[in-house]
């Protein structure tokens, strides 16, 4: 295999894996709450907890990327992944499952920026944003494996030999990408600069900045939250489903993201990019209220699906940096932005939790209006923050 075709296979199979993760929980959360007596604001914060550490990650990964680059840096993180996995796997109690959730968050916080990364060095400049493209939806499948699949092997064999046989996958991807890429080309030096945080200071400082991290905290923020947990008690709760129906719905919701994904580049070069997250975020909000208003079990499905290429459309948003912002900045200005939307599932995840456990709950079993009003709360945040990024649409991205 060509080297810069085993970059590519085996950064990909690093993003499965992490979106695998981050998903997972949506389909095996009301076994987690019914085994270890957890109510809707631990399973909310507990699974949070991937993000939350995911996204403290970010900054400093930043540096250790531009430094001592991704085949160390993602190796290294993926087998603290691999060890938050097997804890994940034998936690007993609230507190080892939070702590092996965070280090699952941690192990996969430098996958997608370690790819990037990567791509940066082996790639031109004219192949880039397309293999990005394609590395980010095809990544994304590993949503499709936590679906049916994942509920077909909690059911067989348990979610506990699930994460361990996890965690061999992610020690061996680990060791893949240590022992089968490079940081760069052959012949090609690896510079291993130092970064000059300043930089951040002129993010932050641009308003054009907040118009779109806010955004991104909204809308990646509601889709990995629901996605990665609460679809899954909300179709337990509200329809009653079981866990195979649970398994099929979250298949075509991840379906929708995985072709939002794959056709958010083609389409943001005809129809612009700001236009296009513009009207993701909308349909994405759309969305969200006929989840709340509880449609019939029939059209679940596509609306799930409508539901996951919505939010899909507007990852977008982290690649707008580079249109914003000089091009010495573009690094740290998209980790910023990525920042927020992992934060943003992160918290998220929790105030949708919290907002659910107001209301009265009997065996983990929550009514329908604990999930409309949990529902309807983060359409009305994304509204709000579209209506902040609508300026954005004159700007040449």
């Amino acid at each position: 295999m060509a080297a810069h075709v085993r970059v590519f296979v085996i950064f990909t199979a690093a993003y499965f894996l992490s979106y695998f993760y981050r998903s997972a929980n949506a389909v095996i959360a009301p076994d987690l709450a019914q085994e270890l007596a957890l109510d809707a604001s631990q399973l909310g914060l507990m699974t949070g907890l991937f993000f939350a550490a995911f996204a403290a990650v970010q900054l400093p990964l930043g540096v250790g990327l531009d430094r001592l680059g991704p085949r160390w840096v993602t190796s290294a993180l993926m087998l603290v992944g691999a060890a938050g996995s097997l804890l994940f796997a034998s936690a007993h109690s609230l507190a080892a499952l939070a702590l092996g959730r965070a280090l699952i968050g941690v192990g996969m916080a430098g996958v997608l920026m370690g790819a990037l990364k990567a791509f940066s060095q082996w790639y031109s400049p004219l192949r880039y944003p397309a293999l990005s493209g394609l590395l980010v939806g095809l990544g994304s499948a590993g949503a499709l494996a936590a679906a049916t699949p994942l509920a077909w092997l909690n059911e067989t064999v348990g979610w506990r030999a699930v994460f361990g046989v996890g965690a061999g996958a992610v020690a061996g991807v680990a060791a893949a990408i240590a022992l089968g890429t490079r940081n760069a080309p052959p012949g090609v030096p690896w510079p291993g600069q130092s970064v000059d945080l300043r930089a951040l200071q002129t993010v932050f400082g641009d308003l054009r900045f907040w118009r779109i991290a806010l955004l991104v905290f909204f809308t990646n923020g509601t889709l990995l939250a629901f996605q990665g947990l609460w679809a899954g008690p909300y179709l337990n709760d509200v329809y009653a489903a079981d866990a195979l129906t649970r398994g099929n719905v979250l298949l075509w919701l991840s379906a929708g993201v995985t072709v939002g994904f794959l056709l958010s580049g083609w389409l943001s070069t005809r129809l612009g990019l700001a236009n296009l997250v513009t009207l993701g975020a909308a349909l994405f909000i759309a969305t969200q209220v006929a989840l709340a208003l509880h449609p019939p079990p029939v059209v679940m499905a596509p609306v799930g699906a409508l539901f996951g290429l919505s939010g899909g459309l507007t990852i977008m948003l982290l690649a707008q940096p580079r249109y914003v912002f000089p091009i010495a900045v573009t690094g740290q200005a998209t980790t910023a932005v990525n920042l927020f939307a992992i934060g943003g599932a992160a918290l998220v995840q929790w105030w949708m939790g919290l907002i659910i456990g107001l209301f009265p709950g009997v065996d983990a079993r929550y009514p329908p209006e604990a999930y409309s009003a949990a529902l309807m709360a983060m359409a009305t945040g994304t509204a709000a923050m579209l209506m902040f990024y609508w300026p954005m649409r004159r700007s040449a991205a």
